[in-house]
């Protein structure tokens, strides 16, 4: 099932070397068909980047808005803006970009 990535516009500016995240929703099944309850479904750790700061004087961010990234599970401080849910972290919370 192929999804279409749409543009998304926040009034959030990072500042230095953090990043803003969109997290991917949490999986609803498992491979073999079991629907996940809510209780037991875990935090995403993948997601979007939406927002970048300007990184640090001696290191640009290598990171880019629109990039799927991994990142640790407990990584970043939530954010609610405009009734949707962000996080925002440094970049060396980000542990691949997929």
């Amino acid at each position: 099932m192929a999804t279409v990535t749409e543009s998304v516009q926040v009034n959030v500016k990072p500042l230095a070397d953090r990043v803003l995240v969109e997290p991917a929703p949490a999986e609803e099944k498992t491979a073999f068909g079991i629907i996940i309850p809510d209780t037991a479904k875990e935090k995403p750790q993948r997601g979007t980047v939406v927002a970048v700061g300007n990184g640090k004087k001696d290191e640009p961010l290598t990171v880019q808005v629109g990039d799927t990234v991994l990142y640790g599970k407990y990584a970043g401080t939530e954010l609610t803006v405009e009734g949707k849910e962000y996080l925002i972290m440094r970049e060396s919370d980000i542990f691949a970009i997929i």
